[in-house]
């Protein structure tokens, strides 16, 4: 059986993935994943917990969102926001 590699809960400076809206107003930080990929496809209901930034919660908000949500509307980042080198460059988000 498959183990769930996203299944431990980590710090917003370590999530599995982050997404963004396109205007930059909406950071999802994903946290931990309840199923594996193949079970969210057919899962209208999947979920997982983020910290979410918004312009209501500049600083963020914790809580479990549906997959569809943070999908609809937004692009997945190739760097975490929160993790930057001392260059000033983002560091790659490592998933």
């Amino acid at each position: 059986m498959a183990q769930n590699p996203c299944a431990k809960t980590v710090k917003p400076e370590a999530a599995y993935e982050v997404w963004q809206s396109f205007d930059g107003s909406w950071t999802y930080f994903v946290l931990k994943k309840y199923q594996l990929p193949e079970k969210e496809a057919t899962n209208p209901y999947a979920r997982w917990y983020c910290m979410v930034q918004s312009p209501i919660t500049p600083h963020g908000e914790y809580g479990d969102v549906y997959v569809a949500t943070v999908k609809d509307g937004t692009r997945q980042l190739d760097f975490n926001p929160l993790v930057q080198t001392s260059g000033g460059q983002h560091e790659a988000n490592q998933t």
